[in-house]
């Protein structure tokens, strides 16, 4: 693995792609903590805890931790995925989509447009009911309850939003690629030492050195396990066997092999969880805002 990395930071071009998506990356961690104006950050986090429990955990580590500080990409790239994933289903139901997907290289720049559009409009609608919601509850700042109010945290969170597309746009492009996905990836991993901090506080801290030893050697066996199950499910493939009939060509017999079609058993990857989560706690914030 070292002698993967070494080589390389000795290609040129790909040493170029690894740091502008570390830079890029920085920028995202860095935008993930600067807080929208206008709002209270922490009279938010602390309502949101109390009001989405266990379902505001999981939204905030796909943010990277941007949803509890309500910055600007508090939104992060749920619009972009819920939108693609409505592309990738009108593509199916509308036959003028559908043409357009298989026209080549144009259609899909096309579609890519029109996701583009949709993720903007997602993002205007749900930063519009989480604004209008903050404020109802009376989140937002004494003095900036007001129209110039409301629209400030709509304009930074559909801005963040589309920042984050381009980004991610940007890394696929001139990065090491699947922008979004990279991105998705650094802000679930920079929840990582308060993850860790959590379980040493509530197996380990304060009990004595055999149980924390036990306790430590239990909890890095689960979580070993849990890469390696999520490396095996990820790699396992479904080989549906393939013969070819023989056919003859001049005198000879030909054809006849045995192969098969190598089908992936976890062809979606974690679009379905993302997806799914972001469409089972909309409802519940919206009802929680308005009572």
């Amino acid at each position: 693995m070292s002698n993967a990395v070494v080589s390389a930071f000795k290609n040129k071009q790909l040493r170029k792609k690894l740091l502008f998506t570390t830079l890029i990356l920085i920028v995202v961690r860095f935008g993930s903590q600067l807080p929208i104006p206008e709002i209270d950050s922490a009279q938010i986090s602390a309502y949101l805890k109390s009001t989405l429990g266990d379902s505001f955990s999981l939204l905030n580590s796909f943010t990277g931790g941007s949803f509890m500080q309500m910055s600007v990409f508090a939104l992060s790239v749920t619009p972009y995925i819920t939108s693609s994933i409505i592309m990738q289903l009108m593509t199916i139901a509308i036959p003028k989509l559908e043409e357009m997907q298989k026209e080549g290289e144009d259609g899909r720049k096309k579609i890519a447009e029109y996701t583009r559009y949709l993720t903007v409009g997602l993002a205007l609608f749900e930063s519009c009911a989480m604004a209008v919601g903050l404020g109802g509850k009376g989140l937002l700042l004494e003095d900036h309850r007001n129209v110039w109010g409301y629209l400030t945290v709509v304009a930074a969170m559909t801005a963040g939003s589309a920042l984050l597309m381009w980004i991610g746009e940007r890394i696929t492009d001139n990065g090491v690629g699947n922008g979004i996905s990279i991105v998705l990836l650094i802000n679930i991993v920079s929840g990582t030492p308060q993850d860790m901090m959590t379980l040493y506080e509530r197996f380990m801290a304060g009990k004595s050195v055999a149980v924390a030893t036990v306790a430590c050697i239990i909890v890095l066996a689960i979580i070993i396990a849990i890469f390696v199950f999520v490396i095996i499910l990820n790699d396992a493939e479904r080989r549906i066997p393939v013969q070819y009939s023989k056919k003859m060509q001049g005198r000879r017999m030909i054809g006849g092999q045995s192969t098969y079609i190598p089908l992936k058993v976890n062809t979606a990857n974690v679009i379905p969880v993302i997806f799914a989560s972001s469409i089972m706690s909309m409802p519940v914030m919206i009802a929680q805002f308005f009572h």
